[in-house]
């Protein structure tokens, strides 16, 4: 199945859904967004990432920054923060360059891994974007995460694959039903930016229809 123009979802917002759904509903359903110290530091992380030289050689080694990519097939457009380019022989062609090149999409986070895996799941997704416009195999990528200040090589298996692909269908579904989920408050809440707007502490109490079954029971 391809999606429409009109279908496509933001890729970034992956990450935000394998991280919580709730949260990506209030950024990418209800355009609700809040900024706290650790988003601001992560925005301009990306920024620098994203200001150095479009197009970069090092040797056997060519560098771009902030690729725009898409896949019909997942409904998703976004950007790259790197993807560098190694002489290979199993590679593909690349216009105004000599040889043949594999692609190597890198991604750049300024805290540390995250145990949801939401970050590994936006790479992957990245590089089955890049799959689909290049016509290539990309077996692995790498996230590069400010602390501790050093690169984390991801591949691209297939159960990591599936659940790209699972994720992104429940991200659709629930776009076209314009539904906002409810959550369970988790200690990762205390440092969403979106926690006031969000409220999870009000997850905690019965829905009304539970206090009233209650209260005439008794």
């Amino acid at each position: 199945m391809d999606y429409g123009s009109e279908d496509v979802l933001q890729l970034s917002g992956l990450q935000h859904f394998a991280f919580c759904k709730r949260q990506w509903a209030l950024i990418h359903l209800e355009d609700s967004w809040f900024e706290n110290g650790l988003t601001a530091a992560g925005r301009i992380f990306h920024q620098r990432a994203h200001d150095a030289q479009q197009r970069e050689r090092r040797g056997e080694l060519l560098i771009l920054r902030g690729v725009p990519i898409f896949s019909a097939r997942l409904g998703l457009s976004g950007q790259c923060d790197v993807v560098e380019f190694r002489l290979d022989p199993q590679g593909i062609n690349l216009a105004g360059e000599g040889g043949l090149w594999r692609p190597y999409p890198v991604e750049y986070k300024r805290g540390s891994p995250l145990s949801q895996r939401s970050d590994e799941m936006q790479l992957c997704a990245q590089a089955i974007c890049l799959e689909e416009m290049l016509c290539c195999p990309i077996p692995e990528g790498a996230i590069f995460y400010g602390q501790p200040r050093r690169r984390t090589p991801i591949s691209f298996s297939e159960p990591l694959r599936q659940r790209v692909v699972e994720l992104v269908t429940e991200m659709h579904k629930l776009r076209r039903q314009g539904h906002t989920p409810r959550i369970k408050p988790r200690p990762t809440c205390r440092s969403c930016s979106l926690k006031e707007l969000c409220l999870p502490a009000l997850e905690k109490r019965p829905k009304a229809s539970t206090y009233l079954r209650r209260a005439w029971e008794e």
